[in-house]
């Protein structure tokens, strides 16, 4: 079911019938570079994974990641864009994921646009935060784009390696 339209983006909710897709996704290489291996090997995999954290947030904060196609291929899914709540955050915080041969091509962007919008009009959500991996430079290139700032370096997960810490009043 489509949530949102953009120019050239469908966004819609993630259902289990995207485990192929997240697959694919989340064994690309920048994902696994600056994400991290969330050991989704399988298509039983990826239905764990999203019935336990994208079902699970939609179901908890009424918001969550949003599976983007498209508009003139809406069954080819080109990534990912959404608001998560952490634990280990204060604010939800926006992220993003495209397939390689989607990236540099403004589609980021535009959905997190519509994302931030989102988290402002219909979840009223009123400040923003963005995590990356320092040497994520497309991603922060990004960030800055959206006008998130800067904050700080931390390391919420209790992992080897920092990361840098971006928000916005919205």
């Amino acid at each position: 079911m489509i949530q949102a339209e953009t120019e050239r983006l469908l966004l819609s909710k993630i259902t289990l019938k995207d485990a192929s897709f997240f697959v694919e996704l989340m064994n690309t290489p920048s994902f696994l570079k600056y994400v991290g291996d969330r050991y989704i090997k399988s298509q039983k995999d990826a239905r764990e994974h999203i019935k336990n954290r994208f079902l699970k947030s939609y179901n908890t904060y009424g918001f969550g990641y949003y599976k983007l196609t498209l508009r003139e291929q809406p069954n080819i899914p080109i990534g990912v864009v959404g608001i998560l709540k952490r634990e280990v955050m204060e604010h939800p915080d926006v992220g993003f994921a495209l397939l390689p041969q989607y990236e540099k091509q403004g589609y980021g962007y535009e959905a997190s646009v519509e994302m931030l919008k989102w988290a402002k009009e219909k979840f009223k959500i009123r400040r923003i935060l963005a995590i990356t991996d320092p040497d994520n430079g497309k991603s922060i290139k990004l960030l800055e784009k959206l006008g998130l700032t800067f904050e700080k370096r931390i390391n919420p997960f209790d992992e080897d390696k920092e990361l840098l810490l971006f928000a916005k009043d919205l």
